[in-house]
């Protein structure tokens, strides 16, 4: 087999419909069969999961998460400034206060959140506006940024959870790491459901301790704040308790909203897994024969198959076959049907 035919794309059947030998045939399939486990790499690699694949695997997940240190500097920027506008303001706010600064913050925060308990609220025409302004601009930072970070944060928390569920078996590094591949989403939900009750917990001990609320009061207060209820008939009314609720209230609040996401996520997941089990496991007909014949030569090669099954399960669809075969003939500069490393050079250098 010459070195064109051992780059052939997964997607040759749409511009080769030459019948293949048994022995090629045998070859191809063995090639995809190794490429199955390692999509991203070269089939040849004697080694899909080894060290190096794992050190790329994290660099590349490094690089795809968000700067979590430019999520913490705007959060700060904008409570900075949060804290300052509504510091110098706080004789146009009416309700119950306690220490300038820390009422600022505390105020921020419970707009930003959307929590809204109406223990302070703006009392002129100014603060109303900046009030306005200060909700948009807070939604879009956890929308967009903190929401994100949390999520970064639960994958980093997930070694250790598989870590703890294996601690008395002997599995490696890369079992693991394909492990949390597999379950990623459920152990998800697991990390952040655990976080949750760690919330929920600390914010009625704390409440029923410093604010002098019976338990039931300080879990009421706690459910209407971590669901940004905030009917405003408890509160945060100690400083102590502002401090308190200034980190607490965002810790909550994101931390119920990627649970329910990471919720949503593992159903649609689920639905997405029987749907491929249904492909796989219906009986192909002549019709299915006839759709899968890409290049309608009468014949399905393993391409075909492959292409249509992946159709079949949603998993890609025609535009996205059309764009891989777009720039797959812009790289056979040949028009051979085939890469060789001649073409890809040459495809460089036009």
């Amino acid at each position: 087999m010459d070195h064109g035919a051992a780059a052939k794309p997964s997607v040759l059947g749409l511009l080769n419909p030459s019948p293949q030998t048994n022995q090629k045939a045998s070859l191809k399939r063995k090639r995809y069969r190794r490429c199955r486990s390692a999509p991203v790499a070269a089939c040849t690699h004697p080694h899909p999961a080894g060290p190096d694949s794992l050190h790329r695997s994290q660099i590349i997940s490094r690089k795809l998460h968000p700067n979590v240190v430019k999520v913490i500097a705007v959060l700060a920027l904008y409570l900075g400034a949060g804290t300052v506008i509504f510091y110098l303001t706080r004789h146009h706010m009416r309700g119950k206060k306690t220490n300038g600064v820390v009422d600022a913050v505390y105020f921020c925060i419970v707009t930003m959140s959307t929590v809204g308990y109406g223990d302070i609220v703006p009392n002129s025409v100014a603060t109303k506006l900046l009030a306005c302004a200060f909700v948009f601009i807070g939604m879009a930072l956890i929308a967009l940024g903190l929401s994100k970070a949390a999520d970064y944060l639960v994958e980093k928390q997930e070694m250790l959870l598989v870590r703890a569920l294996h601690m008395n078996q002997n599995v490696g590094t890369v079992e693991m790491m394909r492990e949390m591949e597999t379950n990623r989403v459920k152990n998800k939900c697991l990390v952040m459901s655990l976080i949750l009750v760690v919330v929920i917990i600390a914010g009625t001990v704390f409440l029923a301790e410093v604010e002098g609320m019976s338990f039931v009061d300080a879990f009421y207060c706690v459910c209407c704040t971590i669901t940004t209820l905030g009917y405003g008939d408890v509160s945060f009314t100690t400083q102590g308790g502002r401090v308190f609720a200034i980190f607490w209230i965002l810790t909550g609040s994101i931390s119920l909203a990627q649970l329910l996401f990471y919720i949503a996520e593992l159903n649609t997941e689920r639905r997405q897994k029987k749907l491929v089990k249904w492909v796989l496991g219906r009986q192909m007909t002549k019709l299915d024969l006839e759709a899968a014949d890409l290049d309608e030569d009468g014949v399905v090669d393993v391409s075909d198959f492959i292409i249509y099954k992946l159709k079949e399960m949603g998993k890609i669809s025609q535009k996205d076959i059309a764009i891989v075969m777009k720039e797959f003939q812009e790289l056979d500069v040949d028009q051979s049907g085939t890469l060789s490393n001649t073409d890809v050079q040459l495809a460089q250098l036009s």
